[in-house]
């Protein structure tokens, strides 16, 4: 049985991701680039946390668009607002702007 490091509890009942989540306020936001191209900005999550590039991946998937990560940004190219909060908050993620 492996042991968490962080919280001494055996990793089945570890719950350091949850609460590294919870502890987080994300700002979702558009941003408009080259040619009046717009880009939706994940901002507020600890890349030492979450990974970011998995993250990133399974975002892009959802939505079917690209994006990248730089400087521990998740930017995904149009205007992906919405759908990005829902899929934030299902993963446990806080909101700015949220109770």
């Amino acid at each position: 049985m492996e042991i968490c490091e962080k919280c001494g509890l055996p990793l089945d009942l570890c719950i350091c991701k949850e609460i590294a989540k919870e502890q987080q306020i994300v700002r979702v936001y558009t941003i408009r680039k080259k040619f009046g191209k717009v880009n939706t900005v994940i901002d507020g999550i600890d890349g030492k946390e979450v990974d970011l590039k998995g993250l990133s991946k399974e975002l892009k998937s959802k939505f079917a668009c690209g994006g990248t990560v730089k400087e521990g940004v998740i930017e995904l190219q149009g205007d992906q607002r919405k759908g990005t909060k829902d899929a934030l908050r299902e993963m446990g993620f806080f909101l700015e702007g949220e109770d």
